[in-house]
């Protein structure tokens, strides 16, 4: 997660005279509806006058995506929710306007471990990847669950792609964080989920479709066109096993997320709700919870008006695009 720059830019559909509009994410599954939802545009017609196109751009981690949003090299991003209410609180021109996915965290221990309980991994070693993740709030929510605090524990920080080796190896008791990178341990046969946000936290949300404000001012109907096919993307994932077994084979390829196709596919169907893409709705009331979680965790610092970060106006206008795949 240190590059500075997108690891690629891979087209999904052909180049239009304006140039396909760049969606930055990262190669995580639950930021698995942004690529059906370019392959799906790139394969639907056009109706009289449009050209809408998208374009997906692979990056390592969220701060490098969050500078690109900020500087303006890309208009349009799947965001950690917190990072894009404190962006939207420092006057940064940016507003969510659809979630990517529901659930897909996992607290991993070895299989080995003796631990069957949270409170048995007080005093113990944990892996997050970053205070300003939302995995990091996952975990503080187990720790009041049980009476504990973060001073129960030892927190250490590391990039995803790192704790499946720090967990095999020992350096670490248990790690937090996102899908594929929990699957990756399990279906190696050396760790478990202790926890996960699907019986825990059933709203969990931390990826959001993001936006700077001029490309909805200049273009909202390109704006309400990706909105419609992220929203489209979720429900055909959710439809059935067939559709999210395309998906796997869509995200595995070099131009996505270049992983191994059994990972992914062994998050999609064990169980098959590990991630959720089929109810995106917008609920204030949520991203209100997800706020008052990060003032506690100190990662943001006073409350920030629903109004500041959000623009419901796509949602509430979006009629989910056909996924033909």
């Amino acid at each position: 997660m240190a590059a500075a720059v997108p690891v690629g830019l891979m087209s999904c559909s052909s180049e239009t005279s304006a140039g396909p509009l760049v969606v930055g994410g990262l190669p995580v599954t639950c930021n698995l509806t942004l690529p059906v939802a370019c392959v799906a545009r790139s394969r639907a017609p056009q109706a009289a006058g449009q050209s809408f196109a998208f374009q997906y751009s692979k990056y390592s981690g969220w701060p490098e995506i969050k500078e690109s949003l900020m500087a303006g090299r890309i208009q349009a991003a799947y965001m950690l929710a917190p990072l894009v209410m404190d962006l939207a609180d420092k006057k940064i021109p940016v507003k969510i306007v659809s979630l990517g996915h529901r659930s897909g965290a996992v607290i991993m221990v070895r299989t080995d471990s003796p631990y069957q309980t949270f409170r048995q991994l007080s005093g113990k070693r944990i892996a997050i990847p970053s205070r300003f993740a939302v995995d990091f709030l996952f975990l503080r929510k187990m720790l009041a669950q049980e009476s504990m605090t973060p001073a129960d524990i030892e927190i250490v920080e590391m990039p995803p792609p790192d704790m499946p080796a720090a967990l095999y190896a020992n350096a670490v008791d248990a790690y937090c964080t996102g899908e594929p990178f929990g699957a990756a341990a399990q279906s190696a046969g050396y760790a478990r989920p202790l926890r996960m946000t699907r019986d825990e936290w059933r709203n969990y949300i931390c990826c959001v479709l993001t936006v700077r404000e001029e490309l909805i001012q200049t273009n909202r109907p390109l704006v309400q066109d990706l909105v419609n096919y992220v929203l489209g993307a979720g429900q055909w994932l959710d439809l059935q096993q067939g559709n999210r077994d395309k998906a796997v084979q869509i995200a595995a390829g070099k131009q996505y997320f270049n992983q191994d196709p059994n990972i992914i596919r062994f998050v999609m169907e064990n169980p098959t709700d590990r991630v959720t893409y089929g109810d995106l709705r917008m609920i204030r009331a949520e991203f209100e919870e997800l706020m008052q979680l990060s003032i506690q965790a100190g990662t943001i610092k006073h409350p920030i008006a629903y109004e500041a970060y959000m623009d419901e106006s796509f949602a509430k206008a979006a009629q989910a695009a056909a996924i033909n795949i």
